[in-house]
């Protein structure tokens, strides 16, 4: 049998080869590094315009195999990509509807796969979000102990605060901060899995009658000014674009005056919020994470502004989560085996995808991550930051 591609997939040039299940071979370019196993015949008309949700969507439905280093699949499906489409910027974004229930299932859809699966990949605390590098050199482990160090010294944590954390996760934050600074942590999330494991943790080292954590919509937090400081690490990516000002009045409200707000959170690389072009971020809100939506920079300072939060100051860590990602892919890419026993094959195939993809994303600018550290000021107008960054890195 004749392999039949189009004119232009053939003269793209790749370093990937075609094949046919049990059948014929056709090399795209010199040196293939990565291979396509076609299971399903019609794939091959849809190759004319693979978009990368199309491609994503092709492997975790057994419609065809892949074959090379996973980072290498992630590279040359881009090229596929945008050699035949173009470099599609995304249509303009369709604003979602979130409330309590849907961003709850949303949440258990995501966290409450399996704690064992992440285990697996992530830092023995267990801290899913962007890591902190001195150098490229630097572990994981190591890197995502000075990212959460970073934090709290950025909130200029003391003895004896409240501190409250915003989607605690499986709590690495607040065991650092509590350990290491001496705070009394109030945590919030929506995975019933991440709480358990959380709870255990804390108790394993000592720490629960410093820290209380709860199954808790952020919109279900009551009373005014209870927390000297406020902390939310990757959570505002869940809140949706219409609640942002809802969401950060919360935090404002949560905040004494003079206390600081820590928002951690991936960003928009486009102004109107649209998602990755190509596909990409359809292939993530149909998979990863539904109902996500990313704001730009700009948005979130905007909405933080407006509910009566200072920004005082900003930190891209884009190029930080690329290689965080890539320890990631790495880690779990080396557990394969181990991972299969853990989730089913649809499930492993996503994650597979999603981690490389997102490694590659941030790599290329795709989206950013940013820190954006706030001040509620003093009725007067005045606050107790220092003048200048310098005790940050002492």
């Amino acid at each position: 049998m004749l392999v039949k591609l189009s004119p232009s997939l053939r003269n793209l040039q790749l370093p990937l080869r075609l094949t046919l299940k049990g059948g014929p071979t056709l090399d795209l370019g010199p040196h293939p590094r990565v291979t396509l196993e076609i299971q399903d015949l019609s794939l091959l008309e849809e190759l004319t315009e693979p978009s990368l949700d199309k491609l994503g969507e092709a492997y975790i439905s057994r419609r065809m195999e892949i074959h090379g280093p996973i980072m290498d699949v992630i590279e040359v499906a881009d090229m596929l990509s945008k050699g035949l489409l173009g470099d599609d910027p995304g249509p303009a974004p369709q604003r979602q509807a979130h409330d309590k229930h849907t961003d709850a299932a949303a949440v258990s859809y995501h966290y409450d796969l399996s704690n064992e699966f992440y285990g697996l990949w992530l830092d023995p605390e267990m801290v899913y979000s962007c890591a902190y590098f001195h150098s490229v050199n630097d572990s994981l482990a190591q890197a995502q102990q000075q990212k959460l160090d970073h934090l709290c010294r950025k909130l200029r944590l003391q003895p004896g605060e409240r501190l409250l954390d915003v989607g605690c996760g499986w709590g690495g934050l607040a065991r650092h901060a509590a350990r290491h600074y001496g705070v009394e942590v109030y945590g919030i999330t929506l995975s019933q899995a991440q709480l358990e494991l959380a709870r255990q943790k804390n108790a394993e080292a000592g720490l629960d009658q410093h820290i209380q954590l709860e199954l808790q919509d952020y919109r279900d937090l009551t009373g005014q000014e209870q927390f000297d400081k406020v902390v939310s690490v990757g959570m505002f990516e869940h809140v949706g674009h219409a609640n942002l000002d809802a969401y950060f009045k919360v935090l404002h409200d949560q905040v004494k005056p003079g206390g600081l707000v820590m928002n951690h959170g991936i960003t928009s690389k486009h102004t109107d919020g649209r998602q990755v072009g190509r596909g990409a971020g359809d292939f993530i809100g149909r998979y990863v994470f539904p109902h996500g939506e990313l704001p730009h920079l700009a948005m979130a300072v905007s909405s933080m502004s407006e509910q009566g939060l200072e920004v005082v100051d900003v930190e891209s860590l884009r190029l930080h989560y690329a290689r965080t990602l890539e320890c990631w892919s790495d880690n779990l890419e080396r557990q394969l085996e181990r991972a299969r026993t853990l989730i089913d094959d649809k499930a492993l195939r996503i994650w597979r995808i999603y981690l490389a993809g997102c490694a590659y994303g941030f790599r290329r600018n795709w989206m950013n991550i940013h820190q954006i550290l706030a001040v509620k000021p003093h009725a007067d107008g005045s606050h107790d930051l220092p003048w200048t960054r310098a005790d940050l890195y002492r």
